[in-house]
Protein backbone atom coordinates (compact mmCIF):
# COMPACT_ATOMS: atom_id res chain seq x y z
CA UNK A 1 0.00 0.00 0.00
CA UNK A 2 2.68 2.06 1.11
CA UNK A 3 4.36 1.86 -2.36
CA UNK A 4 1.14 2.25 -4.44
CA UNK A 5 0.98 5.40 -2.71
CA UNK A 6 4.87 6.33 -3.54
CA UNK A 7 5.05 4.88 -7.06
CA UNK A 8 1.19 5.26 -8.12
CA UNK A 9 -0.93 2.73 -10.26
CA UNK A 10 2.47 1.13 -12.10
CA UNK A 11 3.54 -2.34 -11.52
CA UNK A 12 5.18 -2.64 -8.90
CA UNK A 13 5.73 -6.47 -8.69
CA UNK A 14 9.54 -6.34 -9.32
CA UNK A 15 10.60 -4.05 -6.67
CA UNK A 16 8.51 -5.23 -3.99
CA UNK A 17 9.86 -9.06 -5.10
CA UNK A 18 13.09 -7.18 -4.73
CA UNK A 19 12.48 -5.81 -1.06
CA UNK A 20 10.83 -9.04 0.09
CA UNK A 21 13.86 -10.73 -1.12
CA UNK A 22 16.50 -8.50 0.45
CA UNK A 23 14.20 -8.80 3.45
CA UNK A 24 14.53 -12.76 3.50
CA UNK A 25 18.60 -12.76 3.46
CA UNK A 26 18.70 -10.90 6.25
CA UNK A 27 16.39 -12.40 8.47
CA UNK A 28 17.36 -12.71 11.75
CA UNK A 29 19.88 -9.87 11.76
CA UNK A 30 19.97 -6.97 13.92
CA UNK A 31 20.87 -3.35 12.51
CA UNK A 32 24.77 -2.76 12.97
CA UNK A 33 26.57 -0.45 14.53
CA UNK A 34 29.16 2.01 12.76
CA UNK A 35 32.26 -0.17 14.30
CA UNK A 36 30.85 -3.37 13.25
CA UNK A 37 30.88 -2.30 9.50
CA UNK A 38 34.72 -1.76 9.48
CA UNK A 39 35.22 -5.44 11.69
CA UNK A 40 33.09 -7.25 9.08
CA UNK A 41 35.62 -8.65 6.21
CA UNK A 42 32.48 -9.45 3.78
CA UNK A 43 31.88 -5.40 3.51
CA UNK A 44 35.06 -4.05 2.88
CA UNK A 45 35.21 -2.81 -0.28
CA UNK A 46 31.45 -1.33 0.19
CA UNK A 47 32.96 0.39 3.54
CA UNK A 48 35.99 1.60 1.29
CA UNK A 49 34.04 2.66 -1.80
CA UNK A 50 31.69 5.27 0.37
CA UNK A 51 34.61 5.98 2.83
CA UNK A 52 36.70 7.19 -0.71
CA UNK A 53 33.65 8.90 -2.43
CA UNK A 54 32.11 10.44 0.56
CA UNK A 55 35.50 11.91 1.61
CA UNK A 56 36.03 12.87 -1.90
CA UNK A 57 32.64 15.07 -2.31
CA UNK A 58 34.91 17.57 0.20
CA UNK A 59 38.20 17.26 -0.54
CA UNK A 60 37.87 17.75 -4.43
CA UNK A 61 37.90 21.14 -3.39
CA UNK A 62 34.25 22.37 -5.29
CA UNK A 63 33.05 24.16 -1.77
CA UNK A 64 36.57 26.45 -2.34
CA UNK A 65 35.75 27.61 -5.68
CA UNK A 66 33.27 30.13 -3.58
CA UNK A 67 36.16 31.33 -1.95
CA UNK A 68 37.89 32.23 -5.39
CA UNK A 69 34.09 33.20 -6.84
CA UNK A 70 34.23 37.09 -5.89
CA UNK A 71 37.64 37.71 -6.51
CA UNK A 72 37.85 36.72 -10.09
CA UNK A 73 34.83 37.84 -10.89
CA UNK A 74 35.50 41.44 -10.05
CA UNK A 75 38.43 40.40 -12.06
CA UNK A 76 36.04 40.19 -14.59
CA UNK A 77 34.79 43.38 -14.56
CA UNK A 78 31.21 42.62 -12.79
CA UNK A 79 30.41 45.54 -10.43
CA UNK A 80 30.68 45.23 -7.01
CA UNK A 81 26.83 45.14 -5.85
CA UNK A 82 25.93 42.04 -8.82
CA UNK A 83 28.90 39.94 -7.09
CA UNK A 84 26.27 38.72 -4.82
CA UNK A 85 23.82 37.55 -6.87
CA UNK A 86 26.53 36.17 -9.37
CA UNK A 87 27.48 34.13 -6.43
CA UNK A 88 24.39 32.50 -5.69
CA UNK A 89 23.93 31.80 -9.48
CA UNK A 90 27.03 29.54 -9.06
CA UNK A 91 25.15 27.59 -6.03
CA UNK A 92 21.60 27.50 -8.27
CA UNK A 93 23.98 25.82 -11.23
CA UNK A 94 24.41 23.30 -8.44
CA UNK A 95 21.59 23.11 -7.16
CA UNK A 96 20.13 22.51 -11.35
CA UNK A 97 22.79 19.95 -11.96
CA UNK A 98 22.14 17.81 -8.81
CA UNK A 99 18.56 17.84 -10.02
CA UNK A 100 19.46 16.96 -13.05
CA UNK A 101 21.55 14.13 -12.17
CA UNK A 102 19.41 12.44 -10.10
CA UNK A 103 16.70 12.59 -13.68
CA UNK A 104 19.30 10.78 -15.64
CA UNK A 105 20.83 8.91 -13.27
CA UNK A 106 18.85 5.47 -14.20
CA UNK A 107 19.15 6.16 -17.75
CA UNK A 108 23.19 7.21 -17.66
CA UNK A 109 24.57 4.80 -14.55
CA UNK A 110 26.43 5.60 -11.81
CA UNK A 111 29.78 5.11 -12.64
CA UNK A 112 29.82 7.06 -15.76
CA UNK A 113 28.55 10.13 -13.53
CA UNK A 114 30.60 9.73 -11.19
CA UNK A 115 34.04 8.93 -13.63
CA UNK A 116 32.87 11.90 -15.72
CA UNK A 117 32.44 14.69 -13.37
CA UNK A 118 35.97 13.76 -11.53
CA UNK A 119 37.82 13.70 -14.89
CA UNK A 120 36.30 16.75 -15.85
CA UNK A 121 36.61 18.44 -12.69
CA UNK A 122 40.55 17.62 -12.73
CA UNK A 123 40.62 19.03 -16.09
CA UNK A 124 39.03 22.54 -15.07
CA UNK A 125 41.30 22.63 -12.02
CA UNK A 126 44.39 22.60 -14.44
CA UNK A 127 42.78 25.07 -16.36
CA UNK A 128 41.74 27.20 -13.51
CA UNK A 129 45.02 27.68 -12.06
CA UNK A 130 46.47 28.39 -15.40
CA UNK A 131 44.24 31.35 -15.79
CA UNK A 132 45.15 32.22 -12.11
CA UNK A 133 48.21 32.59 -12.98
CA UNK A 134 48.13 34.48 -15.71
CA UNK A 135 44.89 36.53 -14.75
CA UNK A 136 46.90 39.79 -13.61
CA UNK A 137 49.21 39.33 -17.54
CA UNK A 138 46.17 38.84 -20.05
CA UNK A 139 42.88 40.94 -20.22
CA UNK A 140 41.16 37.78 -20.96
CA UNK A 141 42.04 35.50 -18.16
CA UNK A 142 39.60 36.63 -15.66
CA UNK A 143 36.76 36.01 -18.08
CA UNK A 144 38.27 31.95 -18.25
CA UNK A 145 38.51 31.57 -14.99
CA UNK A 146 35.07 32.87 -14.48
CA UNK A 147 34.13 30.12 -16.73
CA UNK A 148 36.19 27.42 -15.17
CA UNK A 149 34.47 28.25 -12.07
CA UNK A 150 31.19 27.81 -12.96
CA UNK A 151 32.00 24.64 -15.34
CA UNK A 152 33.84 22.93 -12.38
CA UNK A 153 30.77 23.70 -10.37
CA UNK A 154 28.62 21.88 -13.20
CA UNK A 155 30.82 19.07 -13.35
CA UNK A 156 30.61 18.44 -9.31
CA UNK A 157 26.60 18.50 -10.03
CA UNK A 158 26.09 16.21 -12.33
CA UNK A 159 28.01 13.64 -11.31
CA UNK A 160 29.82 13.27 -7.44
CA UNK A 161 26.97 15.46 -5.69
CA UNK A 162 23.72 13.43 -7.36
CA UNK A 163 25.02 10.07 -6.99
CA UNK A 164 27.49 9.67 -4.12
CA UNK A 165 24.50 10.30 -1.42
CA UNK A 166 22.61 6.94 -3.43
CA UNK A 167 24.96 4.62 -3.34
CA UNK A 168 25.28 3.31 0.02
CA UNK A 169 21.54 2.15 -0.22
CA UNK A 170 22.55 0.01 -3.55
CA UNK A 171 25.89 -1.56 -1.64
CA UNK A 172 24.26 -2.24 1.70
CA UNK A 173 21.66 -4.15 3.03
CA UNK A 174 18.87 -3.35 5.63
CA UNK A 175 20.72 -3.73 8.34
CA UNK A 176 23.93 -2.13 7.52
CA UNK A 177 22.46 0.55 5.67
CA UNK A 178 22.01 2.95 8.75
CA UNK A 179 25.27 3.03 9.68
CA UNK A 180 26.51 3.33 6.39
CA UNK A 181 24.84 6.46 6.56
CA UNK A 182 26.35 7.76 9.73
CA UNK A 183 30.02 7.08 8.50
CA UNK A 184 29.25 8.70 5.31
CA UNK A 185 27.64 12.10 7.13
CA UNK A 186 30.86 11.86 9.72
CA UNK A 187 33.03 11.98 6.86
CA UNK A 188 31.23 14.35 5.17
CA UNK A 189 31.49 17.07 8.22
CA UNK A 190 34.94 15.66 9.32
CA UNK A 191 36.25 16.60 5.58
CA UNK A 192 34.26 19.90 5.27
CA UNK A 193 35.91 21.25 8.62
CA UNK A 194 39.34 19.93 7.39
CA UNK A 195 39.43 21.75 4.01
CA UNK A 196 37.58 25.23 5.29
CA UNK A 197 40.63 25.12 7.85
CA UNK A 198 43.26 23.91 5.58
CA UNK A 199 42.70 26.04 2.59
CA UNK A 200 44.23 29.83 3.42
CA UNK A 201 47.12 27.95 4.39
CA UNK A 202 47.11 26.34 1.11
CA UNK A 203 46.43 29.28 -0.81
CA UNK A 204 49.42 30.71 0.78
CA UNK A 205 51.75 28.11 0.42
CA UNK A 206 50.88 27.41 -3.10
CA UNK A 207 49.23 30.88 -4.87
CA UNK A 208 47.50 30.51 -8.14
CA UNK A 209 48.96 26.41 -7.95
CA UNK A 210 46.72 26.02 -4.28
CA UNK A 211 44.22 23.70 -6.37
CA UNK A 212 46.92 20.70 -6.94
CA UNK A 213 45.71 19.30 -3.60
CA UNK A 214 42.09 19.34 -4.75
CA UNK A 215 42.97 17.76 -8.46
CA UNK A 216 45.43 15.15 -6.84
CA UNK A 217 42.00 13.74 -5.28
CA UNK A 218 39.60 14.21 -8.35
CA UNK A 219 42.46 11.84 -10.53
CA UNK A 220 42.48 9.20 -7.57
CA UNK A 221 38.73 8.97 -7.36
CA UNK A 222 38.41 8.77 -11.18
CA UNK A 223 40.71 6.09 -10.68
CA UNK A 224 39.08 4.35 -7.87
CA UNK A 225 36.40 4.83 -9.36
CA UNK A 226 36.86 3.23 -12.75
CA UNK A 227 38.89 0.11 -11.72
CA UNK A 228 37.12 -0.48 -8.25
CA UNK A 229 33.65 0.35 -8.46
CA UNK A 230 31.11 -2.19 -10.25
CA UNK A 231 27.87 -0.48 -11.79
CA UNK A 232 25.07 -0.84 -10.25
CA UNK A 233 22.04 0.32 -13.01
CA UNK A 234 19.66 -2.07 -13.43
CA UNK A 235 20.79 -4.38 -11.08
CA UNK A 236 19.14 -5.77 -7.65
CA UNK A 237 20.87 -5.56 -4.19
CA UNK A 238 21.40 -9.45 -4.39
CA UNK A 239 23.16 -9.06 -7.52
CA UNK A 240 25.40 -6.30 -6.39
CA UNK A 241 25.83 -8.01 -3.19
CA UNK A 242 27.40 -10.95 -4.59
CA UNK A 243 29.95 -8.73 -6.84
CA UNK A 244 31.09 -6.92 -3.93
CA UNK A 245 31.78 -10.93 -2.32
CA UNK A 246 33.69 -11.88 -5.14
CA UNK A 247 36.31 -8.80 -4.29
CA UNK A 248 35.59 -9.18 -0.93
CA UNK A 249 36.37 -13.17 -1.07
CA UNK A 250 38.87 -12.97 -3.80
CA UNK A 251 41.48 -14.77 -2.00
CA UNK A 252 39.36 -17.44 -0.73
CA UNK A 253 38.36 -18.42 -4.55
CA UNK A 254 38.90 -21.89 -6.07
CA UNK A 255 38.94 -22.68 -9.45
CA UNK A 256 38.06 -19.65 -10.54
CA UNK A 257 34.59 -19.60 -9.15
CA UNK A 258 33.67 -17.86 -6.02
CA UNK A 259 32.90 -19.58 -3.04
CA UNK A 260 30.29 -17.79 -0.41
CA UNK A 261 31.75 -17.96 3.81
CA UNK A 262 29.61 -21.07 4.50
CA UNK A 263 30.87 -23.32 1.67
CA UNK A 264 34.24 -22.14 2.58
CA UNK A 265 33.97 -22.89 6.26
CA UNK A 266 33.01 -25.95 5.05
CA UNK A 267 35.67 -26.94 2.86
CA UNK A 268 38.50 -26.12 5.68
CA UNK A 269 36.40 -28.28 8.50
Amino acid sequence: AALQKLRGNSDLSAELEEMLAEQAAVKGQRAKNPWELFQNPSLRWQLLSIVVLSSAMQLCGNDSMYFYAAYVFQEAGIPQDKIPYVVIGTGSCELITSVTCNMIIDYAGRRPLLLGGYILMAGWAIVFMVALSQQTQISWMPYLSMACIFAYILSFGIGPAGVTGVLPTEVFDQMSRPAAYMICGSLLWFNLFLVGTAFPFIVKSLAHFCYIPFLVVCVCTALYVGFFLPETKGKSFLEISEEFKRRNFKAQTHGGFYKGPEEIKSTML
